[in-house]
């Protein structure tokens, strides 16, 4: 490994020059230094570009690692999906500051903004200021973290070491060193099972041709999938409304199309939500109109339903499982599409000690602060980086990873965990304890709840996201 030299500006903002090496040369140079370490950051979405601009900021060393081609990738694979949280909550203030200084001109902050739309206006410009993007690696993904020849088992000298990050990119791993690692590679594409155990199957596997995670793209080449077919939604939260009112639409053109809604909730209402009581019109427009397409009879709602089998006959799904105690069964099911949640991804971290909550797998500290069976997002209280601490200095999981399995998520939170994090590192101990959260009464949730989480914290179709 080499050293990759990083300048810090004598400017009002101290934020690193861009240095005249390409980006494969940042790759090449990087090598083993220890008060001059970077902070590694993983993942280039909202969060992680937060992480890296309130780093910039305040002169802080930097490098990001992104495993897709292009920033905002996964963001685009849910792009045809509106926000219910306007413009306003959807800008951390560190980049909109860094952009502004670019010439950025935002959006009209009151507006409801497409998954695209994030990408494109936001996220994608970010990622292409000079300050930001020659520490910036697409195509890289990160496959194991350690420290410094030290296994996990090691305690002697263990927090002097720095974290060795060992990343896939060009047919080839590399390892990088950092003095700190802050993984904000979310929850997305690790779905939760549709099994009420939360257990993967074979069989559940094997029909992956038939079944669909997430919120599908009913305009494009998936509307012929979906049209005329008997399908199922399983899950009870607002993605699974979204997805049920997509289908509706598609209805409207093949009357043929059965609607299935399959939930583990008491009673259809408890997905209602507040209707025309909720602060968030977009988000009270959903529950009413789900409600109104119920009492219609255009879609079949089976709950409580607790799925506990799926196989395939003659080329028809069948669904298993128990109503009130009871056995039951959902026969010749075409097509599935599954809203039950998400949950992280810690194989590239065995080597590192986590403090991690058993039940909702978020980070221990934060658990009784998030616990869905006790908070929605507007109840979770604004925390920071002592909150976010783990067993070894300096590692941090934030944004929707660091709830783990809980969906009250707000990325207006994780922008605070990273503002938090950042004055940690660079020393400011006062301005990292200050933890606040400006939010409107009920709370409002953001992209980083991707449309596989489950209850409360959703993007929606035409006007997604937010949760209480």
């Amino acid at each position: 490994m080499k050293n990759i030299e990083f300048k810090v500006a004598s400017s009002s903002c101290c934020t690193p020059q861009v240095p005249s090496n390409t980006k494969e040369a940042v790759k090449e140079e990087h090598a083993s230094y220890n008060s001059n370490l970077p902070v590694a950051i993983i993942g280039a979405g909202p969060i992680g570009l937060a992480a890296a601009a309130h780093l910039v900021e305040r002169g802080q060393k930097f490098i990001l690692f992104e495993a897709g081609s292009s920033i905002g990738q996964n963001i685009l694979q849910w792009g045809h999906v509106r926000l219910f949280s306007p413009w306003q909550y959807n800008i951390d203030k560190a980049a909109e500051r860094l952009l502004r200084k670019h010439g950025w001109q935002p959006p009209v902050l009151t507006e409801l903004p497409f998954g695209q739309e994030i990408v494109h206006q936001y996220l994608r410009p970010l990622a292409k200021v000079p300050e930001l993007e020659p520490y910036i690696l697409l195509n890289s993904r990160v496959v194991s973290i350690s420290k410094k020849n030290t296994d996990k088992m090691k305690s002697a000298k263990r927090e002097a070491a720095p974290f060795v990050l060992y990343v896939e990119t060009n047919n080839s791993t590399e390892r990088f060193e950092a003095r700190a690692v802050i993984d904000a590679s979310g929850t997305w594409g690790q779905s939760n099972p549709l099994h009420a155990d939360g257990i993967w199957t074979r069989e559940e596997r094997d029909l992956k041709e038939h079944i669909y995670y997430g919120i599908p793209d009913l305009s494009a080449e998936q509307k012929q999938k979906y049209t005329g077919k008997r399908i199922a939604v399983v899950g009870g939260g607002h993605s699974a409304i979204n997805t049920l009112l997509d289908l509706a639409k598609l209805k409207e053109t093949d009357p043929s199309t059965e609607i299935i809604w399959v939930m583990r909730k008491k009673s259809v209402e408890e997905a209602y939500g507040g209707e025309e009581n909720d602060q968030l019109e977009a988000r009270g427009a959903l529950g009413s109109h789900i409600h109104q397409l119920i009492d219609a009879g255009q879609v079949q709602v089976v709950t409580p339903f607790m799925i506990e089998k799926v196989s395939q006959n003659d080329g028809r799904i069948h669904i298993q499982g128990t109503a009130n105690g009871e056995s039951k069964a959902i026969q010749e099911i075409d097509e599935i599409i599954v809203n039950t949640g998400s949950r992280p991804d810690f194989s590239f971290l065995s080597e590192i000690r986590l403090s991690i909550d058993p039940a909702t797998e978020s980070v221990e500290a934060l658990a009784p602060l998030i616990d869905p069976n006790v908070h929605s997002c507007g109840t979770v209280r604004p925390h920071g980086e002592k909150e976010l601490r783990h067993v070894d200095k300096n590692f941090y999981l934030v944004g929707m990873k660091s709830y783990g399995r809980a969906p009250t998520f707000l990325m207006a939170t994780g922008y605070e965990q990273v503002r938090s994090i950042a004055a940690y590192l660079d020393g400011d101990l006062e301005a990292a304890s200050k933890v606040e959260l400006e939010l409107p009464e009920t709370g409002v949730c953001g992209i980083s709840s991707a449309p596989n989480a489950n209850d409360c914290c959703m993007p929606v179709s035409s006007a997604k996201t937010s949760c209480n």
